[in-house]
C-alpha cells in the first residue's frame, strides 16, 4: 500500500499485512484477497516480489503518474535484453500511447511477440477502482488463472487511460533461479559501490568489496580490497577497514583501524582511534578509545576500556556451556599474550596480566596478576631422554618414547 501521509525521504512502500492465498489461482486472485485491507480512497500498487531491484525513484515516479488526474492506472514497462523477451507479456497500446491490453507470454500470438514493450508489473490505481476491476476478472486463458494484467483491458474499456512508465530492464530483473539471484546481486553491488564512491568513500578495488543495502560509510572512510559488510554496519569518518575483513551488525568509530583479516560480529562497537588487527574477532564487545587488540585474539561479551592493550592470543572465555558471561577490562590495562580471561571477571584500570595467565578472579586496579604454573628446569635431562629413545627404552611410568624415522 502506498501511504500518502509519508513524505520526502521517509516515504516507504510498506506491507500493511500478510494475506495467504490458499489456492494458486493467479496474480489477480492474490491481489483480490489482499485489497480489502486498503482503504478505497488510497492508492494501491501491486508489485512483484521477485523484482527487488526497483528503486525508490522509480516507485515515486510510478506513484506520481498514477495520481495524475488524466490517469486511470499506471504500470511499469521495459525492453528486455535479446533472448529474454519470450518470458514476458507484451503491452498493446493505442495511437495515443495508452495501454489497452496486456497479453501474457503464454497467450502471445506470433505477431504480438514482436511488440517492443514488455510488462514489468507495478500496476497502480485507486483501491476502489482496482477492487472493481479485480472483481470482474475471469480465468479465460491458457493457465486457467485470474490474471492481474487483465485489469488493464477492463480499465481501458471504462475509458480510464492506463499509462506505462518505461524503466530499464536491469531495474526489473526478475529472480526465479539461483543464477538469477546471483545476477541480481551483481547489479545491486554495482549500485551500492557507485553510491559509496560518489559519497567520498575510498575504495582502491571497489569490485572486490561487498556491501549490504544498509551499510553506512562516512565520507573519507577507506575500504581495502576483499572486505565484506553484512547487515547493520556503521563506519564513521576517517576509519580504515583493511583487506579481508568481515563486519556485521557493528559500529566503527572515527579514525579506528580494522584488519586486515579482522572479524567484527553483531553487537560490537569500536570507539574512536581503536585498533583491531589481523585475525582478531569481536562479538558483542566494546573496544574503548585508542584501545588495541592487534593480533590473534577473541573478545566476546567484553568491555575494554580506553587505551587498554590486548596481547596476542588473548581470549575471553565467555561461554560455560549454558550461558554467556561478560568480561570487563579497565582503561589502560595491559593483557599479556596468551591470556585466558574466564568470565565473569573484571580487570581493573591500569592492571597488568602476565603472559600465559588463566585469570579466574577479579584483578584490582594497578595490580600485577600472574596465574600460570611455575617453570621447572632439569639440567641435562633432554640429552638423557634422547638417548633412551634411541635405545627404545621407555620413560618412567612405562610410556615408550616415539622412535625416530
Amino acid at each position: 500500500m502506498l501511504r500518502p501521509e509519508l513524505a520526502g525521504e521517509e516515504r516507504r512502500f510498506a506491507p500493511h499485512a500478510v494475506v495467504f492465498q490458499d489456492a494458486r489461482l493467479g496474480t489477480g486472485d492474490a491481489a483480490r484477497r489482499a485489497l480489502p485491507l486498503i482503504p478505497p480512497g488510497d492508492l494501491a500498487a501491486v508489485l512483484y516480489a521477485d523484482t527487488p531491484l526497483l528503486t525508490a525513484a522509480t516507485l515515486q515516479a510510478l506513484r506520481e503518474l498514477a495520481e495524475a488526474p488524466e490517469t486511470g492506472a499506471a504500470l511499469l514497462a521495459m525492453r528486455p535484453p535479446a533472448g529474454l523477451a519470450h518470458a514476458y507479456g507484451r503491452l498493446l497500446c493505442n495511437e495515443a500511447g495508452e495501454v489497452i491490453r496486456i497479453v501474457e507470454a503464454a497467450d502471445l500470438e506470433p505477431h504480438q511477440a514482436a511488440l517492443p514493450l514488455c510488462n514489468a508489473g507495478g500496476i497502480t490505481a485507486r483501491a476502489a477502482d482496482l477492487a472493481r476491476w479485480l472483481a470482474a476478472l475471469r480465468p479465460d486463458n491458457a493457465k486457467g488463472e485470474y490474471y492481474l494484467t487483465d485489469v488493464v483491458a477492463l480499465a481501458a474499456a471504462e475509458g480510464r487511460p492506463v499509462r506505462a512508465l518505461e524503466v530499464s530492464a536491469e531495474e526489473c530483473h526478475g529472480i526465479n533461479t539461483q543464477a538469477d539471484l546471483a545476477a541480481a546481486e551483481v547489479i545491486l553491488q554495482r549500485r551500492l559501490r557507485a553510491a559509496a564512491l560518489e559519497a567520498g568513500v575510498i575504495m582502491p578495488a571497489p569490485e572486490t568489496v561487498f556491501l549490504a543495502a544498509d551499510t553506512s560509510l562516512a565520507p573519507g572512510v577507506s575500504i581495502g580490497p576483499f572486505v565484506v559488510f553484512g547487515p547493520g554496519v556503521v563506519v564513521e569518518e576517517g576509519a580504515e577497514i583493511r583487506s579481508f575483513s568481515h563486519l556485521e551488525g557493528c559500529r566503527v568509530g572515527r579514525g579506528a583501524i580494522i584488519g586486515p583479516h579482522a572479524r567484527l560480529r553483531p553487537g560490537t562497537v569500536i570507539e574512536e582511534g581503536a585498533h583491531v588487527g589481523n585475525f582478531v574477532e569481536l562479538k558483542a564487545a566494546r573496544l574503548g578509545k585508542r584501545a588495541k587488540a592487534n593480533h590473534l585474539a577473541y573478545l566476546g561479551d567484553a568491555e575494554v576500556g580506553e587505551e587498554a592493550n590486548i596481547g596476542a592470543g588473548t581470549i575471553t572465555c565467555n561461554y560455560d556451556g549454558q550461558a554467556k558471561h561478560r568480561t570487563v577490562i579497565g582503561a589502560r590495562a595491559f593483557i599479556g599474550s596468551d591470556t585466558a580471561l574466564v568470565a565473569p571477571v573484571q580487570v581493573g584500570e591500569g592492571a597488568i596480566i602476565g603472559a600465559g595467565s588463566v585469570i579466574t578472579e577479579d584483578v584490582s586496579p594497578e595490580a600485577l596478576a600472574i596465574a600460570r604454573g611455575r617453570q621447572v628446569e632439569k639440567p641435562g635431562r633432554a640429552r638423557l631422554l634422547r638417548a633412551r629413545g634411541a635405545r627404545g627404552e621407555t620413560k618412567p611410568g612405562g610410556v615408550k618414547t616415539q622412535e625416530k624415522g
